[in-house]
């Protein structure tokens, strides 16, 4: 059982960012209820106002699948894409951890490859 992030990145349509938002909070706040979910996060870019990044921890490839096949999971969806121009999300598995100067050991990460 390996540890997952989604992410996301949105391309936002001209002034919806506001509804972009509001719809992208209601499905985090949905999904983050899933069983294996942690935090779910949004940010924006900084150079780029209409560019947003998404990022959701969770505790297996496992957990993001059966999310994924959640019979609402595309009306969810669909909800948040409506304000998009462009949308690009990915899973990656998490290979090293670092936290309060801390890292995960060399061992570790080939024992997750």
């Amino acid at each position: 059982m390996t540890e997952l992030a989604t992410t996301g990145i949105w391309m936002v349509n001209p002034t919806k960012e506001v509804e972009f938002i509001e719809a992208w909070t209601a499905f985090a706040a949905w999904a983050s209820a899933m069983p294996g979910a942690g935090p779910l996060r949004l940010g924006r870019d900084t150079g780029n106002p209409l560019r947003f990044v998404s990022f959701g921890a969770w505790e297996s490839t496992e957990a993001v699948r059966a999310w994924k096949s959640q019979p609402e999971f595309r009306a969810r969806i669909a909800q948040v894409l409506q304000f998009v121009d462009d949308f690009h999300p990915t899973e990656l598995d998490i290979i090293a951890v670092c936290t309060n100067g801390t890292s995960t050991s060399a061992r570790a990460m080939r024992a997750a490859l």
